[in-house]
C-alpha cells in the first residue's frame, strides 16, 4: 500500500493499522452498513489478512479516516491500468469505495474524505479516470457520488446480486481528472 497520509479541515486519512481492524469491524458489520456491501458478513481473521495484503500492494491506496484519533471510516482507492490499445499509459484508472460508521453520518465526513482521495488520485498519483459503484437503492451513496461531481455512466438493471434482496439494480459512476479540476 502506498503510504497515503492526508489531512483535511477536520480529518486525517492514513494507512490502516493492524490495531484499526477491530474498530472497523464494529461498524462494518452493522446491518445498516453491511446491507450495502458485496459481502454482508466477513470473518474477522480473513478481513485482517486482506488488509495486510493490501498493505503490500503498491496500487492500493486505502486509508483509515480518523476524527480526533477515532477511526470513523475507510476509503479504498485501487489504481490499475486502463483498457485500450498497446501503449496505453499504466496506472491511469482507479476505483474508489468507502465505508463509514453511521454514528458519524450527516456531518459531511464521508464527502470530505472521499473528496480528499479524489484530489490525491488526480493531483498526486496522476490518475486520469476514477469509477465507483453502488446499489441503485443506496441513496446516501448515490447522493455522495453525485455531490462530488461523478456522473452516472451505467444503470445496470438487475445486474447486482444482493444477499437479502436478490437481483437489484446497480449504478456505476465515473469522473475524469479534467472534470475534477474544472468543476464549479
Amino acid at each position: 500500500m502506498a503510504s497515503t497520509n492526508l489531512r483535511t479541515e477536520r480529518l486525517t486519512l492514513r494507512p490502516v493499522r493492524d490495531e484499526d481492524i477491530d474498530r472497523i469491524l464494529e461498524y462494518r458489520n452493522l446491518s445498516e452498513v453491511s446491507r450495502w456491501l458485496l459481502r454482508t458478513e466477513v470473518d474477522p481473521v480473513a478481513f485482517r489478512a486482506a488488509w495486510r495484503r493490501c498493505a503490500e500492494d503498491p496500487n492500493n491506496h486505502g486509508v483509515a479516516v480518523t476524527l480526533d484519533g477515532v477511526v470513523i471510516g475507510t476509503v479504498s482507492l485501487n489504481v490499475r491500468d486502463g483498457m485500450g490499445q498497446p501503449g496505453t499509459p499504466p496506472g491511469t484508472e482507479a476505483e474508489i469505495g468507502y465505508i463509514f460508521d453511521p454514528k458519524y453520518g450527516g456531518h459531511g465526513y464521508a464527502t470530505e474524505a472521499v473528496s480528499a482521495m479524489l484530489a490525491h488520485a488526480f493531483d498526486r498519483l496522476g490518475v486520469r479516470r476514477i469509477t465507483a459503484g453502488c446499489y441503485a437503492d443506496n441513496l446516501p451513496s448515490v447522493r455522495l457520488l453525485e455531490k462530488l461531481g461523478m456522473r452516472r455512466e451505467q444503470h445496470g438493471v438487475g445486474d447486482s446480486w444482493h444477499a437479502e434482496l436478490g437481483w437489484v439494480d446497480g449504478y456505476t459512476y465515473a469522473l475524469l481528472a479534467d472534470e475534477w479540476r474544472h468543476r464549479p
